[in-house]
């Protein structure tokens, strides 16, 4: 196995995963506590790495180029492949239009530095302009790209780290506000935290179908978000009060009381350039999927001309609605939790089921139907608090 591409396809999942939505984890966990919500994390990792193994066990029989589009028709049917590909377009589009309109946002204040001139709107084209011309190219270029920014974000988030943990309070890490209806609360926010399902393809088709290889990137790139999210949990948590990050459900209130405790405004900045690359990794991620799955539907015998034509329908739709109607998709990310669950939980262990009962052949993840059981009854519970919260009941 190439080495280069192993380290590669680790640093893609683990970019897709740590979102600008980390530093909102703080505030969502804010009545859990540092040790109740570093337990939760590490419950909803463990599924969402299994579920991702149970995608390997079901490409093993598959062409390497194949998508979920494929493979749910493949083992479900018609009605299954409609159902896979509602959930991945409507997350991936609803994620891609919530990151343009974001980057776009950071560009266009970086224009406005060169000149006033530029229309608002300049700032999301340019933005995924770059990100389109490089998922058009080749896997390997966002590969390449996706380790720069990797790098760089991880060199921020030490100097995050470092200025925020002399500040860190053993007394505030053990401090438990808990009740078991915030627990239940925070399941889709920190759920959707470690969503990286929808890019498993692409890897399939960058690395080819070697078992162990792809089962070293699944557990390594989905680890090393949790490595990083217990950190930033620890120094957040051990530097602003629980009842400080209840009263503040804002993150740019949470930024603010981080560079009051620790008297220090460089410590807005910092951040600020952590969600830009947190930003622009997610980005890569989700829009590389979405263009291998559109491509996949597409099936276009012109290779090239196939290429471009993915592009378009992938990046045109949410760039559109992101200039347009940018928060009628924020709004609809409320419900990516419901998508993620049905891509990520609900088609795998489906998936495997009925692989499982024409062959029991090749690799197979360990659990048996127990623990396809067990990922059906985690994905009802998140649907079911998802469902509370929107009546606000929960």
């Amino acid at each position: 196995m190439n080495k280069n591409k192993l380290f590669g396809s680790m640093l893609i999942i683990a970019g897709t995963t740590i979102g600008a939505g980390m530093l909102a984890l703080p505030i969502a966990s804010a009545g859990l506590g540092f040790m109740v919500s570093t337990a939760v994390m590490v419950v909803i990792w463990a599924f969402m790495a299994y579920t991702a193994l149970l995608m390997i066990e079901v490409h093993q029989f598959a062409s390497k180029d194949a998508t979920l589009h494929t493979l749910a028709y493949k083992l479900l049917g018609r009605k299954g492949q409609a159902v896979a590909s509602f959930s991945m377009m409507f997350l991936f589009y609803a994620l891609c239009a919530a990151y343009i309109a974001g980057g776009g946002e950071q560009v266009y204040e970086k224009l406005k530095v060169i000149s006033d001139d530029f229309p608002i709107q300049s700032g999301a084209i340019i933005f995924t302009l770059i990100i389109a011309s490089v998922v058009t190219i080749s896997t390997r270029s966002v590969d390449l790209l996706n380790r720069f920014f990797f790098i760089i974000k991880f060199v921020v988030l030490a100097f995050m780290l470092a200025f925020l943990f002399p500040f860190t309070s053993v007394e505030k890490l053990v401090h438990m506000p808990t009740s078991n209806a915030l627990i239940f609360a925070s399941l889709p926010v920190v759920f959707t935290s470690f969503g990286f399902h929808g890019s498993i393809p692409s890897i399939v088709k960058y690395i080819g179908k070697d078992i162990k290889a792809l089962r070293f990137i699944m557990i390594t790139g989905s680890a090393l978000p949790l490595v990083v999210y217990i950190l930033w949990q620890l120094v957040s948590h051990g530097t602003v009060s629980s009842s400080v990050l209840l009263e503040n459900e804002s993150l740019s209130a949470f930024i603010k009381a981080l560079s009051l405790v620790v008297n220090n405004s460089s410590i807005s900045a910092l951040v600020s350039a952590f969600a830009n690359l947190a930003l622009a990794t997610s980005f890569l991620g989700v829009s590389l999927g979405l263009f291998d799955f559109i491509q996949d539907v597409l099936s276009s015998k012109e290779k090239r001309a196939s290429r471009v034509f993915a592009s378009i329908v992938t990046f045109l739709p949410p760039l559109g609605f992101a200039l347009f109607y940018p928060q009628g998709f924020i709004k609809a990310l409320g419900f990516a939790a419901f998508a993620l669950v049905i891509l990520a939980l609900f088609l795998p262990a489906a998936m495997v089921y009925k692989q499982r009962q024409s062959t029991n052949e090749g690799y197979q993840v360990a659990g048996g139907n127990l623990g396809l059981v067990l990922v059906f009854l985690f994905g009802i519970s998140i649907i079911c608090v998802q469902i509370l919260q929107i009546f606000k009941l929960l």
